[in-house]
């Protein structure tokens, strides 16, 4: 029996020693787990494919809807949009001019571009309108309330796939309803061609709200149906200046009139 023993030793002993040998060299020849599928490039497509949709259904959406314009420091204001189903359209922009002072309404028609003077407290006189330029033209920079692009030719930007832009989803803003998506830019110019922020629609195109680093939108009620054409707020003239946005200067004591005198 030692002879039997010793001879059992001598056989396995080589294949203990050898079997954590031959696991290694099974486990070194199984292929590693590929990593997982990145579908983040995907889903970014996806997200700018689906928010051109909405805001190419926005462009062809037509009525009158009332939104809340919120920006820090100054009370909620109510936006009345008018998208006609000629293609002019109208944005009113209470406290839009003159530091807030004054209330003024955009608007876009076979005619032109125009700025209308509403009355208010910055604006005594009855509504009136300046030309800006054709249809197509740029705001200038110093009248240009800037509201009124969320809900206009911005469109034509969301739509544009060679605008340099970055989409993905995003969660609503509170009280905004509808599908939404964060935009950012992906342009080193400091001339961005929107405001980067979240975009938010209906299925239908009915844009339902927007938050940006300048304010916030969102639709106060729903929408009723459009007019054949937008109508100015006043009668054209052209012994005026278009209001500017900024409060206009406080005046120097000093160089009003009697300033100096006993």
């Amino acid at each position: 029996m030692p002879v039997l023993i010793r001879s059992a030793g001598r056989v396995l002993g080589p294949l203990v020693l050898a079997l954590p040998a031959l696991l290694v060299a099974c486990t070194s020849e199984q292929p590693p787990t590929p990593p997982p599928a990145d579908p983040g490039p995907v889903e970014v497509e996806a997200a700018r494919d689906e928010l051109a949709a909405l805001a190419a259904a926005a462009q062809d959406r037509h009525l009158v809807a009332q939104y809340v314009y919120s920006q820090a420091g100054q009370p909620d204001r109510t936006i009345v949009f008018t998208s006609a189903n000629d293609g002019s359209w109208r944005v009113d922009v209470p406290g839009g001019a003159l530091g807030g002072t004054a209330d003024v309404s955009m608007a876009s028609t076979a005619d032109g571009l125009f700025q209308c003077a509403l009355p208010s407290a910055g604006h005594t006189e009855s509504a009136n309108c300046v030309r800006l330029g054709d249809r197509d033209d740029a705001i200038p920079r110093r009248s240009d309330p800037r509201v009124q692009h969320l809900l206009t030719d911005w469109l034509y930007v969301l739509t544009d796939r060679r605008a340099p832009l970055a989409v993905a989803p995003a969660n609503a803003p509170e009280g905004v309803t509808g599908t939404c998506y964060s935009v950012d830019s992906t342009s080193a110019s400091l001339n961005a061609p929107l405001d980067v922020g979240i975009y938010c629609y209906d299925q239908d195109g009915t844009p339902t709200g927007v938050r940006t680093a300048a304010g916030s939108l969102r639709l106060a009620a729903a929408p009723g149906p459009a007019p054949a054409t937008v109508q100015l707020a006043g009668p054209v003239v052209v012994d005026r200046e278009p209001l500017d946005t900024a409060a206009p200067p406080t005046p120097d004591p000093s160089e009003s009139p009697g300033a100096g005198t006993p």
